[in-house]
């Protein structure tokens, strides 16, 4: 019996939406990169990109659990002398909704030309309106398999 491994030709995608509003970011963004990868395929295979598309709408509104609001810190360096920037999680989440919840995701993805591409297939809004109608994306939620 042979293991099976799947072709980047073979690869089918769907368009999946998770609503972001109350749910804790780390939650959120495990389950992303989860299906971005393709891990809840029965077809998945390591080094081949067959997940499929995300869009996370309410981005403005997911959760922080505990006092990250106010502890966590994120950092962005210039690559200048003096060039380090720091922000709250209650600054990110004010002015910066959408990246918070990018980096996030990013963070959990392969690094490497791989991660970059699955990367591609995110898509993150902080209301609750997104561009991809057409495109007929399915909501699923956080504890429920996708089918």
């Amino acid at each position: 019996m042979t293991t099976f491994m799947q072709r980047k030709e073979d690869v089918s995608r769907k368009w999946l939406i998770i609503d972001a509003e109350g749910k804790p970011l780390g939650r959120v963004a495990s389950r992303a990169a989860s299906i971005l990868r393709g891990k809840h395929k029965a077809t998945f295979t390591p080094h081949v990109d067959g997940g499929d598309f995300i869009i996370i709408i309410n981005a403005s509104k997911v959760d922080l659990t505990g006092r990250k609001l106010d502890n966590k810190i994120y950092y962005n360096h210039s690559g200048y002398p003096g060039g380090l920037r720091e922000r709250t999680a209650k600054t990110m989440r004010e002015n910066y909704p959408i990246e918070m919840i990018e980096r996030a995701v990013h963070g959990m993805l392969p690094k490497g030309r791989l991660g970059r591409q699955m990367g591609k297939k995110l898509f993150v809004y902080a209301g609750a309106e997104h561009n991809q109608q057409a495109q007929k994306p399915v909501q699923i939620e956080l504890t429920g398999s996708v089918k």
